[in-house]
């Protein structure tokens, strides 16, 4: 799969208002998140970026915020996150002593699927067995991404700036993952729980503070 690597967005909503924001305002290229028919909170999580800085990913959320910290536990939380992932060709890496692979649509779906697994873990199992759960979760999440034309995924039309678009889309018991191109030069990827992936709509966010930080 085309990725630069294995590194999923943060688990939790990030603290520290100004730093957040501000990675978002470095990025050079847009982010998505629902349309304006979604009138629920919204919140930003932490960017992604390469060695150099530069930023190449981030997440916007969408209804309520996943943590576990919350009396009444994550099978109650309802929320969408949308992932926007920079559309970039094979390159040389800031030292110049390599190259890193192009991002793709399978590398939004990557994302999401590690996104969803970090905020929907069984909350109640012992420590040790959680990380070797979430260990193979994740490899599976990995070979999966890998293969959008596969028999675990299906096709889902959703508009993206109003314009119908195909994803790809997988359900499971801890919730759904969708990933789909954009005409705006970023792959978008999507993970949700309580809320249905079937009816919504992302467009490009055009006040980035707006969101809850």
């Amino acid at each position: 799969m085309e990725t630069t690597g294995r590194v999923g967005p943060q688990e939790a909503p990030a603290s520290g208002a100004d730093r957040v924001v501000d990675g978002y305002l470095m990025a050079g290229f847009p982010w998505y998140g629902l349309d304006e028919a979604f009138t629920g909170p919204r919140w930003l999580m932490r960017v992604g970026a390469a060695a150099d800085g530069t930023v190449e990913h981030g997440s916007t959320g969408h209804g309520d915020e996943p943590s576990f910290r919350a009396e009444s536990g994550p099978d109650t939380l309802r929320f969408t996150v949308v992932v926007t992932v920079a559309a970039r060709p094979v390159r040389s890496s800031p030292d110049g002593t390599g190259v890193l692979e192009a991002t793709s649509v399978s590398s939004a779906a990557w994302l999401a699927g590690s996104g969803l697994l970090s905020c929907t873990w069984p909350a109640r199992m012992e420590r040790g067995l959680r990380q070797q759960w979430l260990d193979q979760q994740t490899a599976i999440a990995w070979e999966l991404a890998d293969d959008l034309d596969g028999p675990d995924w299906s096709t889902l039309s959703l508009p993206v700036d109003g314009v119908p678009t195909d994803f790809r889309y997988r359900e499971s018991e801890y919730g759904w993952v969708l990933a789909g191109p954009t005409t705006e030069g970023v792959h978008i990827g999507a993970y949700g729980r309580g809320m249905s992936a079937y009816g919504l709509g992302f467009s490009v966010i055009k006040d980035i503070s707006s969101y809850r930080h």
